[in-house]
């Protein structure tokens, strides 16, 4: 896969580094010192401290490229706002990324520090460490950065900031006038941040939203994606016995919380995937020409399944694009007495499974989660919403507590929305491949309130290698997307919108 992949983005460079090569590669190797010293500062999305430091250096870094900026408070953990002065005549970009990153766990890392950026270069199917002083002389960009938010997304940022140097250098006056808002909690859902809209919504009015978060598309084709699912969560826990007890004394009498969940989670989904739960694809239809849309997406089912190492995919769609235009309904964790070398001779007193639901612009999150206790209603089970008292063991034969955590919307703009047409343009010109059209990821980028409150369209343009492994061990960028990035954001900013 990974020698596909670095024969795809060799030709991928070629027409990025044709206009001006040494000038490039000059603001990238100026764009890796930068990201160096901002993965250094730790940014765990738990932890307050963490984000302040990160506060501070953005003020700081951003305040230097002639930007004003600000601290947002919200609920939560404060928001980074900044914008260039103003000219009334000009169109406006907000700009939206974030700086927070998820927890690491070092001893998972091939590194002692995952927050100390390593340079390593291929080298048969792994990787080799390299001293940075090797980039003095000339950059190889295959060659990569390792370190936890160096794609997702303290990366994009610096990109972000070198492109508005190079764009200083080169005396561009800029047909925008231009915002930024980064987000400090977007590894935990956001859950500030639609309340932040409405209080911050004329300093955050702007004609559209260009989102720098996420990776190209495999094919290392330039990449736009129109919208992304949101997400919902619960989480199920079934009953057996008041404590664990013997399954010598007990088994065969005390009902298996374990297998009472099995029961329930198997009745949710058909043998092909499909959830079997009624009106979950309510509001849903594709008609031929978005199913069109959706075939043009060059993804691989072969390269895919192969990478998954699964003989077939679930039925929801006939291939793997069209199955991301529905919710889904996913068992992320399960978890009932010990396993492995702990596993005991018990009955064990509860089960637990953890679900997440990825939403669509048809699906509403609330819906969907009322259709599932509904449906767990249906099978005989009395539902409690915090661990049930012994008197309510004794009432009912079967007790289920379901918790539910927020709802992030999911959003989608049209394909032909002047402002993407723009944008996929200048990718197009840019980069001299044709541009992959996503109409919605799988993933989930907290941006519906951004589109509901403010009323402007949003766009994800992705700037970072597909297999960066963001969010896991061993995060990573590629060098020669550091490059993509920086003349992406140039390009942008540097051409004027035409009505």
């Amino acid at each position: 896969m990974k020698k596909i992949l670095l024969v795809v983005f060799l030709a991928f460079n070629f027409s990025v580094f044709a206009q001006d090569s040494s000038q490039i590669k000059s603001q990238v190797r100026h764009t890796i010192d930068e990201l160096r010293d901002f993965v250094a500062i730790p940014n765990d999305a738990l932890d307050h401290a963490d984000i302040n430091r990160n506060l501070t250096w953005l003020t700081k870094k951003f305040n230097e490229r002639g930007f004003n900026s600000s601290v947002l408070p919200t609920e939560g953990e404060s928001l980074f706002f900044a914008a260039m002065p103003m000219e009334d005549s000009k169109p406006t970009i907000l700009f939206y990324m974030h700086f927070d990153g998820q927890s690491v766990d070092p001893s998972k890392w091939d590194q002692p520090n995952p927050y100390q950026v390593v340079l390593k270069s291929p080298e048969g199917d792994g990787w080799k460490t390299q001293p940075f002083e090797e980039l003095n002389e000339d950059i190889d960009y295959d060659w990569r950065l390792f370190g936890r938010s160096t794609s997702d997304d303290k990366g994009p940022i610096v990109m972000f900031l070198n492109a508005i140097d190079l764009l200083k250098k080169n005396n561009v006056v800029l047909p925008f006038n231009v915002k930024v808002i980064l987000d400090s909690e977007e590894e935990k859902s956001s859950k500030p941040l639609a309340k932040a809209i409405k209080q911050y919504k004329e300093l955050l009015e702007a004609d559209f939203l260009f989102i720098a978060d996420g990776p190209v598309h495999v094919s290392g084709q330039p990449t736009m994606v129109y919208g992304c699912r949101g997400i919902t969560t619960l989480s199920l826990t079934t009953y057996g016995p008041l404590k664990p007890q013997h399954s010598g004394h007990y088994g065969n009498y005390a009902p298996n919380p374990g297998f009472l969940l099995a029961e329930v989670l198997a009745s949710m989904k058909d043998a092909d995937g499909k959830v079997t739960i009624a009106g979950y694809y309510d509001g849903i239809s594709i008609d031929e020409a978005t199913l069109n849309i959706l075939k043009g997406v060059p993804d691989d089912a072969e390269v895919i399944n192969t990478h998954l190492a699964i003989r077939n995919p679930e039925g929801v769609g006939s291939f793997y694009q069209e199955a991301m235009q529905y919710p889904s309904l996913n068992v992320r964790g399960l978890g009932s007495g010990w396993i492995g070398p702990k596993a005991r001779t018990i009955v064990p007193a509860t089960a637990t499974a953890e679900i997440d639901i990825r939403l669509v612009p048809e699906s509403d999150g609330n819906r969907l989660k009322t259709l599932v206790k509904n449906h767990i209603k249906k099978l005989g089970y009395h539902i409690t919403d915090s661990v049930p008292t012994k008197a309510e063991r004794m009432a009912h034969d079967k007790i289920m507590t379901i918790t539910e955590g927020n709802v992030t919307d999911a959003f989608r703009t049209d394909l032909d929305n002047p402002y993407g047409v723009f944008l996929s343009d200048i990718l197009k010109s840019t980069f001299g491949q044709e541009v992959v059209k996503i109409r919605i990821a799988g993933g989930t980028v907290p941006i519906a309130p951004f589109i509901n409150e403010l009323n402007i369209p949003a766009f994800l343009v992705p700037m970072v290698n597909p297999d960066n492994n963001q969010h896991s061990p061993n995060e990573n960028l590629r060098i020669g997307h550091i490059a993509y990035g920086v003349q992406a954001i140039y390009q942008v900013l540097s051409t004027e919108l035409r009505e």
